[in-house]
Parts: structure tokens; sequence; C-alpha cells
């Protein structure tokens, strides 16, 4: 097995792209895109009759391959077939970094997950709370529950829109400009952001609407979502480029820091920089931007 570090419950998650579990030529040397997390897909992207053979794809690859830093989620079947229990036995014997919960709709379902996920890590000599979790809000239940669903496991990591089945339930379907999930959207990232995790937006499923694509993006960034699901290599570098701060945002946020340690210094707590009146709130803020920029790449300060 290819050794892999414990996964970070809060790493760097601009990108997740969905892979068919089932074929070893697309998943073999997926980490080559430089996507922050490969999704293998347990679950949609494989007929029922094959669930047993996409077990067995995923667990040699995860034995086999060595996907550098990239993380590797795997997504089960939904708790309502009879193969999640062995979707996520496989995940975990295989080391793979976290499984993600199709059409999870209460903190029971994660809860119920958990411990499937903990028994497996006993049976097969994983260490205990490696293998983390995280939902997809897929039904109107789900995104009315996304705060409890959030807040079930100190193992999830976070919580993502699946539109597909949202659209579906909804009786509603794709509106460019995003307005029938404009409401699941913000109750999604205010729920992440009450209980501390991270949130994800909806696969863009129309390859040949580059500026429809571009356009979500540039929404889902200004939302406050971390990131977002993929379903193909070239919409990673896009991503990436729109999620990472800008220069600009870079170097304020360092004059917001430097002056701060400068003015806490002289005992001020509110001052002005710019014109623009500073306290505490905006340094944290200014932090998390600089962290951001560095977990990016894009840093090239001393702070």
């Amino acid at each position: 097995m290819i050794p892999r570090p414990r996964p970070e419950r809060f790493r760097l998650r601009r990108t997740m792209m969905f892979m068919n579990a089932q074929k070893p030529g697309l998943i073999k040397d997926a980490y080559i895109y430089g996507v922050d997390s490969i999704m293998l897909d347990l679950e949609d992207a494989v007929a029922e009759n094959q669930k047993d053979s996409a077990r067995f794809s995923l667990y040699h690859a995860l034995k086999t391959i060595d996907y550098g830093d990239t993380e590797v989620i795997v997504r089960i079947n939904g708790l309502d077939t009879p193969h999640w229990q062995e979707d996520i036995r496989c995940a975990v014997a295989g080391g793979a970094d976290g499984v993600r919960i199709p059409t999870c709709e209460s903190a029971q379902d994660v809860k119920t997950v958990e411990e499937h996920v903990l028994a497996a890590e006993k049976e097969f000599g994983v260490e205990e709370g490696r293998t983390l979790i995280m939902a997809a809000l897929e039904s109107p239940k789900g995104v009315l529950n996304a705060y409890e669903i959030a807040s079930a496991s100190d193992r999830l990591f976070g919580i993502a829109l699946s539109a597909g089945d949202f659209h579906r339930s909804m009786h509603t379907h794709y509106v460019p400009g995003g307005i029938e999930l404009n409401t699941a959207r913000n109750l999604i990232v205010m729920s992440a952001r009450a209980a501390g995790v991270q949130c994800f937006d909806t696969v863009f499923t129309n390859l040949d609407d580059e500026e429809g694509f571009e356009n979500e993006v540039r929404m889902i960034h200004d939302m406050g979502f971390d990131g977002k699901s993929l379903i193909n290599p070239r919409q990673i570098a896009f991503v990436h480029q729109t999620l990472a701060p800008t220069p600009k945002e870079i170097a304020t946020a360092e004059t917001y820091v430097r002056t701060y340690e400068e003015q806490s210094k002289l005992g001020v707590g509110v001052y002005t920089v710019n014109g623009k009146m500073v306290d505490i709130a905006f340094i944290k803020d200014a932090s998390r931007v600089i962290a951001l920029a560095k977990a990016c790449g894009v840093y090239h300060g001393d702070l």
C-alpha cells in the first residue's frame, strides 16, 4: 500500500473532480491534473450490476497508486441501497482519505456512516479517526437540515450541494444565473460557517457553456463557498484562479496585519487605514486571506 499522511480536516479544497471508480485507465493518473481532491465514484457512475467490480477496481487503485498530495474521497452508494456498507469497508481498507455520503438528510445519517467507518477502521487496522466524512445535500429535507448535518461529527469536514436530484425534488431545472438554487446555496454556506466546516458547490455539467461556468464560479466565490465539484479537468484552472486571493486583496490584508501589530504595541484598538476604520474583526479576515494565499501558492510576502 502507498503510505499516505493522516488527512487534514481543513486542507485546501478548491476543486473536487468526480471520477468513475470502475475505470482504472481514468483514475490511475487523475492526480496529474492538479485538482485538490479526487472523488472516486461508486454511486451514479456505476451500473447496478457492476458495483462489486467497481469496488474491486477502487480497492486496488487505492492500494497501488501514489496520488501524492491529492486528497482521495470515495462517494459511497446511498443509505437506502444494499451497497453502502461494503463501499465503506472497501474505502477504509484501501486507505481513502474520506467518504462522501450521498443524499444526506439528517444528523443520524452522518452518525450511521461514522459508526460503520469506525468499525471498518478497527477491522482493517486503520488508525481510528483517520477516515474523514463529507455529506452531499440533494433534497429539500437535507438542505433544511444543513446545520445539524454539518454539526453531526468531528470527522465531517464539509457539506456539498448536489443540484441534480435537488432540481428534480423541487420540480425545477437548471436556470442560467442559478436563481432556482439561491436559497439552497445560501443555507448551505451559512450552515457550514455556523458549524465551522467547509462548503462546496455543485457541478456545472454543460462543458460547452464556458461563459456560464465561469459566471457560476465567480458567483459561488462571492457567496463564500470553499470549493466546487467538477466533472472535467479543463475546469480546474479557472476555479483555482478565481478562488485564490487577488494581489490587491493580499496587499490589503498585509497592510491591515502590519498596522494592527504596530497599533497594538501603542495600545490602540481602533484606527484608520487609507481612510477606513479598522479593528480586530478586520484582522481576523486579513489573516484568513493571507493563510488562503499561502495555501494556494500565491503569497510571496514575509508574514
